[in-house]
């Protein structure tokens, strides 16, 4: 994945944990011990780690977060003003891993703005190490990266990336970070059009609304990707994005192998799976989706509420 040398890079959206959006800790959440807890109010993630023990890596070593966040302290999110003096231009982007996060928030943020016009709103990303504090509660990295659409924001724990590689035995890279971000800011769509309000929030199974909103907004992810180096960018007038390889594809798609609940249920969890308690869907469906996206390019044919053929 490449981006434009000359593209001015927007970091507004990138925000600390501490700057606009709502009340923090006041709707009544809990997270802990490498798992997951709900109460209130749901929050939309792009993986749910079951049976983990444990809070997660808490990305503080060198090499664990993404490249020139590492001196991000335990409990810190990124401030705005670190990332706008480094990550100014599309080659700050090809050469920094940081800066490539930044240019794929633009790029998302400037796809979805033109494809929804006046509906969409600006979503900012809080990048933060170990735990964060967010208008839906407290969150750990056990949680991995989610959507809050209480201070409607995405929020993406440091580690994550590296974790990706390491202990769910992606293969990475930095279209497969795009993937992450992708699909956090499909929740942000979806909730904006209030498809959340058809999910009822505890109920889980292989065909619960929870997996459908899931797997839509890896639609959504795709959908994205696949005008990513057609959507110009409002300042200049060319895409931020040059090129997406099909490497970058499969390496994405085997991302999305990954986090399927039957691939962490049996891998990272007790050893057998348990469709009952499904939430995000199989690693099949998930790939099934982002790839549905990636083809069509139709935010339309990304309707999961609406088939009984999920996979």
């Amino acid at each position: 994945m490449r981006f434009d040398e000359g593209a001015g890079l927007d970091t507004s959206s990138i925000q600390d944990a501490g700057s606009g959006g709502g009340g923090f800790g006041g709707r009544g959440l809990a997270f802990g011990g490498g798992g997951l807890g709900v109460v209130g109010v749901v929050i939309y993630l792009l993986v749910q780690v079951l049976g983990g023990g444990g809070g997660g890596s808490t990305g503080t070593g060198a090499g664990g977060t993404v490249g020139g966040f590492d001196t991000v302290g335990q409990g810190q999110s990124v401030g705005n003003s670190t990332v706008s003096q480094q990550c100014r231009t599309g080659h700050d982007a090809n050469t920094s891993e940081k800066c490539a996060v930044v240019a794929e928030v633009d790029s998302i943020q400037d796809f979805w703005g033109q494809t929804m016009g006046s509906r969409y709103t600006t979503a900012p990303t809080v990048f933060f190490n170990g735990s964060v504090q967010t208008g839906c509660g407290a969150a750990d990295s056990g949680v991995g990266p989610f959507y809050c659409p209480a201070d409607k924001r995405v929020y993406i724990d440091l580690s994550f990336f590296e974790e990706l590689r390491s202990k769910f035995g992606a293969e990475g890279g930095t279209f497969v970070d795009a993937y992450v971000l992708a699909h956090e800011y499909g929740h942000h769509v979806q909730d904006l059009l209030g498809t959340e309000s058809k999910v009822q929030s505890g109920v889980t199974g292989p065909s619960s609304g929870s997996v459908r909103l899931e797997l839509q907004a890896d639609c959504y992810a795709g959908v994205w990707a696949n005008h990513a180096t057609t959507t110009p960018d409002p300042h200049t007038g060319r895409p931020v994005v040059t090129d997406i390889t099909q490497d970058d594809v499969s390496r994405a798609l085997d991302t999305a192998g990954r986090i399927g609940d039957d691939f962490i249920q049996k891998n990272l969890g007790g050893g057998s799976v348990d469709q009952s308690s499904f939430t995000h869907g199989t690693s099949a469906e998930r790939q099934r989706w982002l790839t549905t996206g990636l083809q069509s390019g139709d935010p339309r044919q990304c309707d999961t509420f609406a088939t009984d053929q999920l996979g």
